[in-house]
């Protein structure tokens, strides 16, 4: 026997198990801790809204003021607080009736596996939510991965939308880095470990850093972090939830940009000039071109989270859509003292 064929005959050296062993037992641990904080986090910030369960599926929303109805629909990794937190809903809940879904997968809502949720799917599940909430014909607001469901909503039920506010949205497929680097929690089996282990902690990391960027230029608003807890947005099912909406961005623009000159109801658009998530001029800009019946507001030296600094404005677009629809136009707004 040669020196090589003692040496493959040798067990695996005790490091190389024990360097498993100490992986594994990570990896068990961080599972427990991240079970520990999930279930912590929704005992101290239970449900706050109501539930409504449509073809199967339970949706949490809140509900302010009456009149009118606009439904709003938050973007990818966030919650109805969102929207609470900008104060855009306190604002729009004096004139209008104000719904507010965390949609499927976040929040409270459930989403399901049996299916893919589409923009299309999410569309048609919340119009039958809409239905059966007793509203009729809503100005729909969406932000970011929202606007995508807020214009599927539109296409494919015209009838029952009464027009579109849509902030800081995605409509045009683009080279998307982040894609990849967020897109794997929500691959089967593999991805059901990673949200509690990997990803888990690599959300932690970025967290701060990724709402930097989405208030840059500006500093992040108080109100944010004050009105959405920072466990619910880390949770396994929240982290898959916001994976496969990542996965899907591309694909979703792709196949509406298709149909967007078949908007006919009002259409107004937001967009902070320095958004440095979605650059206005090869989405919310070309857009108002498209639609030529649209109004595009742009928000001077503002980033992603526009209803943070505009949410006078925003619901002033509400406004004019549920009196008298509007006309196209641009509105660039002064640059603050």
């Amino acid at each position: 026997m040669n020196l090589s064929d003692l040496k493959s005959s040798l067990p695996a050296a005790p490091s190389a198990r024990v360097g498993g062993l100490v992986l594994g037992i990570a990896a068990a641990a961080t599972a427990l801790w991240v079970r520990h904080k999930t279930r912590q986090v929704e005992r101290d910030h239970p449900a706050t809204g109501s539930f409504v369960e449509v073809d199967g599926v339970r949706l949490h929303y809140i509900e302010r003021g009456e009149g009118s109805p606009v439904v709003l629909l938050h973007g990818n990794g966030m919650l109805e607080q969102d929207f609470e937190g900008s104060g855009l809903v306190d604002v729009l809940a004096a004139r209008h009736r104000v719904i507010v879904f965390d949609r499927p997968g976040y929040g409270y809502s459930e989403r399901p596996r049996n299916r893919m949720w589409t923009a299309k799917a999410q569309a048609a599940l919340l119009h039958k939510a809409v239905a059966a909430l007793g509203l009729e014909s809503p100005v729909v607001v969406g932000h970011s991965w929202g606007t995508i469901v807020a214009t599927a909503w539109a296409l494919d039920f015209p009838a029952d939308v009464r027009g579109l506010v849509l902030l800081s949205g995605y409509y045009y497929p683009t080279i998307r880095p982040d894609v990849a680097l967020f897109s794997p929690p929500a691959i089967p089996i593999i991805g059901d470990v990673m949200r509690y282990t990997v990803s888990a902690l690599f959300a932690r990391a970025l967290l701060p850093s990724m709402v930097k960027n989405m208030f840059a230029p500006r500093p992040v608003s108080p109100r944010f972090f004050g009105a959405i807890p920072r466990e619910l947005l880390l949770r396994p099912s929240q982290i898959r939830a916001s994976a496969a909406e990542a996965a899907l961005l591309i694909p979703e623009a792709l196949a509406l940009k298709k149909r967007y000159q078949e908007l006919r109801m009002p259409v107004h658009l937001f967009a902070g000039t320095a958004d440095r998530v979605v650059f206005p001029k090869k989405q919310s800009i070309r857009l108002h071109k498209e639609v030529p019946h649209s109004t595009l507001t742009l928000v001077p030296e503002v980033g992603h989270m526009v209803h943070f600094a505009a949410a006078e404005k925003i619901a002033a677009a509400v406004d004019e859509i549920v009196d008298a629809g509007v006309a196209s136009e641009i509105i660039i707004l002064p640059k603050a003292a």
